[in-house]
């Protein structure tokens, strides 16, 4: 009993720090995983993204790993995001994405969002 008190305790106290630390943005998908800024033809699976020129920081967020959840859409679809999050890797960069942009793999948006959407609002922080 008391070892259920404190899981739920625990669970409650991270969404609080999630959602105090994290930052609000969009994401989109890519499927061409070929080439990467950080690793080149290495493959680093398929839980990736490519970062926005800010928080790529020529190259500096390589490896960087950030836990993404949906929180709405860009336009007026139905049901743009899945529940839960994903974790993803940043392994490239998006060059043309807007400063509070991530590009994810489809794999990574498909755990999070609707692919119909195309676009949805996010929020992320680092791990």
């Amino acid at each position: 009993m008391a070892i259920a008190r404190i899981v739920i305790v625990l669970t409650m106290a991270s969404s609080l720090i999630f959602m105090v630390a994290a930052k609000s943005g969009k994401a989109t998908f890519y499927t061409d995983y070929s080439q990467s800024a950080c690793y080149e033809s290495k493959q680093e699976g398929t839980m990736i993204a490519a970062a926005n020129p800010r928080l790529y920081d020529n190259g500096k967020a390589c490896g960087h790993r950030y836990k993404i959840r949906c929180t709405g859409g860009t336009n007026h679809g139905d049901k743009p995001c899945r529940s839960g999050h994903v974790t993803v890797k940043i392994v490239d960069l998006c060059p043309d994405c807007a400063h509070d942009q991530l590009d994810l793999s489809k794999q990574a948006f498909r755990k999070i969002g609707n692919l119909d959407a195309g676009v949805i609002r996010i929020n992320y922080v680092r791990v």
